[in-house]
């Protein structure tokens, strides 16, 4: 978790220096592309978390959103190859400097589309799969009081070391050393499969309220009767079907 949290944060964090002064992007339109990795990285944990509940698991959903986020940083260590970017320019971001191409703007977004997926399948999977390892719910506190310190203490050091790096020696240090903690985390992760617990799928509760939208509007135009018998609920465990008593007018 400590790797991939300072992976993501190494290239994040600095994200609009690096537009505007690897790839000339004006200030402003360089904020409106970290606004939206912003909004991406906030968004896509649901859709990890989604995935992981309902088909997938943790364990593998971890490891490939891993690979995928180190594919991401090393796709952004474009910064090193002449060819993926424009000429440097003194007046960064000004409309002096040379654009870049559609096809270098292409490599950019595709590192980015990249990291995004990579964070939304471990930011808050990793936390949960780690819960899944206890029983009692003492130990299970203790783990995300750890979990949390771990958390904020990477945050912290890929907001300083990595940034500094990144504008003092070179953004190719700086993503390269983001690549390295990526790949020892996901490889430290993976040695020690044979000791975790692996909790099945068990179904997302956002698919079962995708399937009460879905329901509703095929059936919007039903009309009801009030009877218990036109309300269902999912069977426990595979039993019976349980039938709902009718609202009551308090209730209503």
């Amino acid at each position: 978790m400590a790797g991939s949290t300072v992976a993501v944060g190494g290239w994040m964090n600095n994200l609009i220096v690096y537009m505007i002064e690897e790839f000339n992007v004006k200030s402003i339109d360089s904020a409106q592309i970290t606004n939206v990795v912003y909004g991406c990285t906030t968004m896509f944990p649901v859709i990890g978390a989604i995935i992981t509940d309902s088909c997938l698991g943790s364990f593998s959903v971890i490891c490939i959103s891993s690979l995928i986020s180190f594919l991401g940083i090393v796709l952004m260590l474009t910064s090193t190859i002449d060819s993926l970017r424009p000429p440097p320019c003194d007046n960064n971001g000004s409309t002096l400097c040379t654009n870049p191409t559609k096809a270098q703007f292409a490599v950019l977004y595709t590192a980015l589309a990249l990291a995004i997926v990579g964070v939304g399948g471990t930011r808050f999977t990793i936390g949960t799969m780690g819960a899944d390892q206890f029983d009692k719910p003492k130990q299970q506190s203790i783990f995300w009081n750890w979990f949390i310190f771990i958390l904020y203490t990477s945050l912290a050091i890929s907001g300083t070391v990595v940034v500094y790096v990144e504008d003092n020696v070179g953004w190719g240090w700086g993503f390269g050393i983001c690549d390295v903690v990526n790949i020892l985390g996901l490889a430290i992760f993976v040695f020690g499969t044979r000791f975790y617990r692996r909790v099945k799928p068990r179904g997302s509760p956002f698919m079962g309220l995708g399937q009460v939208v879905v329901a509703a509007i095929r059936k919007r135009n039903v009309l009801g009767l009030g009877r218990s018998e036109d309300y269902y609920q999912k069977p426990v465990d595979g039993g019976t079907k349980m039938v709902a008593a009718t609202p009551s007018e308090s209730f209503k």
